[in-house]
């Protein structure tokens, strides 16, 4: 297929099943969410990719403990993924792993929060601002950009069968193709958002080039040197981030 190979490449990280250092559990629509809270402030919640776990996308890499000196940082396992539940059904994931995201936020009493996505993160995070903008601040998408609906990509994602020898169910990987949203939807978002990708990124191609087609304002930040697997290691990403929450904090008076 035309798009198999660049699109998995896109939406895989390294294996992640180890679980949270200090993590917590609460329980979304019966499934069974891992989470690690870091750091007081503005909450800023992290998304990890696919076949990654919240430990290696942003425990591990640096980012959750940066991150927590001027933020409280939430971190969590995905659905399907490290040590949150994974339910085998169809109808388990897709837009489900988006109101994961708020009933974390409902659970932790938070009104609020920027979003930052990788990969498989970023493409929840796209949908929660599509779904659910009133509970966002500002957005990141991380080696990401837009799966649009209707298109060869979202067709791929609904036939593909996932990867074997791993504990991410095949349900999930195909529910993929549910997070997929319309040019109208995109052209709607009023949440201040920025791009970051890996300068030999194929996602940059694929979802990042036609999203800034639609919104060319949103500022896209190429991290040199950097691919989809290894952009989240390199400093300039961790960089940017922090930039980007920075620009997106309320201007405070003396």
């Amino acid at each position: 297929m035309r798009f198999g190979l660049a699109s998995v490449t896109c939406s895989v990280m390294a294996s992640g099943g180890a679980a949270l250092l200090h993590a917590e559990e609460f329980t979304s629509d019966g499934v069974k969410i891992h989470y690690v809270v870091e750091g007081k402030g503005e909450p800023v919640i992290l998304v990890h990719g696919l076949y990654s776990s919240a430990k290696m996308n942003w425990v591990m890499p640096g980012t959750v403990t940066e991150l927590a000196q001027h933020y409280q940082v939430i971190a969590f396992d995905n659905r399907g993924h490290g040590q949150s539940d994974k339910p085998e059904a169809e109808d388990q994931y897709g837009v489900r792993m988006v109101e994961d995201v708020v009933r974390l936020m409902d659970y932790l009493h938070v009104r609020k929060a920027h979003v930052v996505g990788y990969s498989l993160g970023g493409m929840i995070t796209l949908k929660l601002l599509t779904m659910h903008p009133e509970r966002v601040n500002s957005a990141v998408l991380g080696g990401m950009g837009w799966l649009k609906a209707d298109s060869p990509l979202q067709h791929f994602w609904e036939e593909i069968k996932g990867r074997r020898n791993t504990k991410v169910p095949a349900a999930c990987v195909r529910g993929i193709a549910k997070l997929s949203v319309t040019e109208d939807q995109i052209k709607a978002v009023r949440v201040p958002v920025s791009i970051n990708v890996g300068e030999r990124d194929p996602c940059r191609r694929l979802y990042v080039e036609p999203l800034l087609q639609v919104r060319p304002e949103w500022p896209e930040h190429v991290i040199p040197d950097a691919g989809h697997i290894n952009c989240v290691l390199k400093p300039a990403f961790e960089t940017q981030i922090r930039a980007a929450l920075d620009r997106s904090r309320p201007t405070r008076t003396p």
